[in-house]
């Protein structure tokens, strides 16, 4: 993550670890494009890379002491945003393991009462969140989702990239996961 440094970089995390917000918007406005560019190129993801950029430097803002240790802020930064994303990528990829694992074992149930009435609650939470989808991610969902389409298929049908599709798709994903995931807390 190569970036330029600002001018008087030192002086600028000195006042930053001191609390002081102004010196922190300085340090936003020189580095949160590129922050979202490297999330972006880790992610794929526009809206994922926005959520990581906000999360980042709230973390930062945080732990704002650091910055009087730090020799090198770029160097720290990059180590930061990589692990943070791998870290997101990872807890994104457990929770579609947990669905997974939820709609097999539902699937596998369906003979048991208790089990049915289970396998109804979570459809209906399913049929719940995706009312909260817009159109474009509740249609890309159905079609490759319910429907069995492959991307590619579903694309064409809704006549959008494929690209666009898999935007559409991972969001739909994550704000389902999201609607199971407090409905089951």
């Amino acid at each position: 993550m190569a970036i330029e440094q600002l001018l008087n970089e030192r002086d600028l995390l000195k006042k930053i670890a001191g609390g002081n917000q102004a010196a922190f918007s300085i340090l936003f406005e020189h580095y949160h494009q590129k922050v979202f560019a490297f999330g972006k190129k880790i992610t794929y993801s526009d809206e994922l890379s926005k959520e990581l950029v906000q999360e980042i430097f709230l973390k930062l803002w945080l732990k704002r002491e650091i910055f009087l240790t730090i020799d090198n802020f770029n160097a720290y930064l990059g180590k930061t945003v990589r692990n943070h994303c791998f870290n997101t990528l990872r807890n994104l990829a457990q929770q579609e393991r947990c669905m997974q694992a939820l709609i097999c074992s539902t699937e596998v149930c369906e003979d048991s009462t208790l089990e049915h009435l289970y396998y109804k609650d979570v459809k209906d939470q399913l049929s719940k969140a995706l009312i909260k989808l817009s159109p474009n991610q509740r249609n890309a969902y159905i079609l490759c989702h319910q429907e069995g389409l492959s991307y590619k298929e579903a694309a064409e049908k809704m006549n959008i990239s494929s690209h666009t599709l898999h935007e559409y798709i991972k969001i739909a994903l994550r704000k389902i996961r999201f609607q199971l995931s407090s409905y089951h807390h």
